[in-house]
């Protein structure tokens, strides 16, 4: 298969994927919120986004895995990659005792009933979700270098599947805990630790079986010092830069628990939901693309992985908007319809419109991002592009303290989103040799008319229709205008010609 062929075919598993993950996503959400009630789900939001802030963290390794696993393929390297793989693993399963010791010694500074804003009568429960959520946090470490070599070998239709099956499971659990009895809280942690157990197996199998680069002895010549040397330089920088994101999202979260208690943290919790089901759409054309910008930077052609970093930044942020702006307009009635009217925490609307613009603006240049992760020069963009990121948390608690309300917050979240977007373009200028009139040409510009026409439908829509529910019509609606606009205005000839070539040997193929 072509690498553009595997791009689309990539691409459409895990919009598929995204599609029926956001309605089972936010479906499951609205039981468990049902069964928990708005002071337990805010809890797990709570525990489990303190403990996640490392979980966040190993990411770094997983983003670093991926980048010279799919460097070295694009080489044609295929016994460095090996080794690669063999030492990410070791690295992972050391970084996994590491964080589970540090982790469990601090459970009773964390779990005292001071550091966290908990009401004394669950405590204890959270000190159970907290054990939990460890443990979890250390299968998904676990997990990451698998899911970063079928990201290299670019078999996304397989973890679209699993992903896929994961999202049944959670809609299985939280049916389950609509019936079941006793503390439903801590049934919900191991459900979802028993989940995420079940992943474990599946990626682990089929990669020990299906790819011959994750066979590897243990032994002292496993080891291989330059390339662990590699991987943790090239993981520390982006350690940082998402240690400086968990600041802007988890560290906001404990700044909001600490001026308004649990409830509220219920509400962002469901506002994480909403913003986590429509990532869905972006992680879909980062799996796609990412392999192919390494392995274009490794076989020494530059022009080629700027060219893919401009189509990610360019598909990724169409195919949002098709779904984020009649979302975002359309919130409070999708919020009514979600969640049936009732138990919806106070500002959660505010919150999900506020992370879902933020994540749109993120979007315009995420490719940039890839393409700086190919080129390898790390240190000076976390810096440049992550430090203000850091910077929410003592300027939301000051702007709290100070009477200002939570709006003024989130306004200060989108802000730092679009500081950084912009940022990108002068910095890989600067790095990559990035014609800064091609972008904007052949990647933003396209993306105006299509951006208007999904707000002016939405809005004329939501306008005109008052009666309760109108978002099963305005969505519907909204939806396919723009993916006329899309195909129509942002979408070049040569792109729409080998989509539709595609689209029709694939028709015959089935016929």
């Amino acid at each position: 298969m072509n690498p553009t062929k595997r791009i689309i075919v990539n691409t459409l598993a895990q919009y598929t994927r995204a599609i029926l993950n956001i309605g089972l996503s936010l479906y499951s959400t609205r039981l468990v919120l049902e069964a928990l009630n708005v002071d337990d789900y805010g809890i797990y939001s709570l525990v489990a986004g303190v403990v996640g802030i490392l979980g966040y963290l190993t990411n770094a390794l997983v983003v670093t895995t991926q980048r010279y696993l799919s460097f070295y393929h694009g080489a044609g390297d295929i016994e460095k990659v090996r080794r690669v793989f063999a030492n990410s693993l070791l690295i992972h399963i050391i970084v996994a005792l590491l964080i589970g010791g540090i982790l469990f010694a601090l459970r009773g500074l964390i779990m005292n009933g001071s550091t966290l804003n908990i009401a004394a009568g669950r405590l204890q429960a959270a000190t159970y979700v907290y054990d939990i959520t460890v443990l979890m946090l250390l299968v998904t470490i676990i997990i990451s270098p698998f899911k970063a070599l079928l990201i290299a070998r670019e078999n996304i239709v397989y973890i679209s599947v699993v992903e896929v099956a994961d999202g049944v499971m959670r809609l299985l659990l939280a049916l389950t805990l609509l019936i079941i009895g006793g503390d439903k809280l801590i049934a919900y942690a191991i459900g979802m630790g028993g989940i995420l157990l079940i992943n474990l197996i599946a990626f682990m199998g089929y990669v020990f079986v299906k790819y011959q680069e994750s066979w590897f002895a243990i032994s002292r010549s496993t080891l291989d010092k330059p390339i662990i040397k590699k991987l943790l330089g090239f993981a520390g920088w982006t350690t940082y830069g998402m240690a400086s994101t968990i600041c802007q999202q988890q560290g906001l979260s404990v700044v909001l628990n600490h001026f308004f208690g649990t409830t509220i943290n219920a509400a962002f919790g469901l506002a994480s939901q909403v913003n986590g089901a429509v990532r869905f759409v972006s992680t879909s054309i980062l799996n796609a693309m990412n392999p192919q910008i390494m392995k274009a930077e490794g076989n020494g052609d530059r022009q080629q992985m700027l060219r893919l970093a401009g189509k990610e930044s360019k598909f990724s942020t169409a195919l949002m908007m098709v779904l984020a702006i009649p979302i975002i307009i359309e919130m409070p009635d999708i919020l009514d319809f979600w969640l049936r009217n009732k138990n919806v925490p106070e500002h959660t609307c505010l919150f999900c419109r506020a992370m879902l613009l933020a994540f749109l603006i993120d979007q315009t240049t995420l490719g940039l991002h890839a393409a700086n992760q190919a080129t390898g020069i790390i240190r000076n963009y976390s810096l440049l592009m992550y430090t203000p990121k850091i910077l929410i948390v003592p300027i939301s608690w000051t702007m709290l303290a100070c009477g200002m309300p939570v709006d003024s917050v989130m306004l200060l979240f989108v802000a730092i989103e679009l500081l950084v977007a912009v940022a990108r373009i002068p910095f890989l200028k600067l790095t990559a040799g990035l014609s800064i009139r091609a972008y904007l040409r052949d990647v933003l510009l396209p993306l105006l008319p299509q951006l208007a026409v999904a707000c002016i439908t939405s809005l004329i829509l939501s306008s005109m229709l008052h009666f309760r529910l109108h978002s099963l019509i305005t969505l519907p609606v909204s939806i396919a205008f723009s993916m006329v606009a899309l195909w129509t205005f942002t979408l070049d000839r040569d792109e729409r010609e080998f989509a539709t070539r595609l689209i029709t040997s694939r028709f015959r193929h089935d016929h």
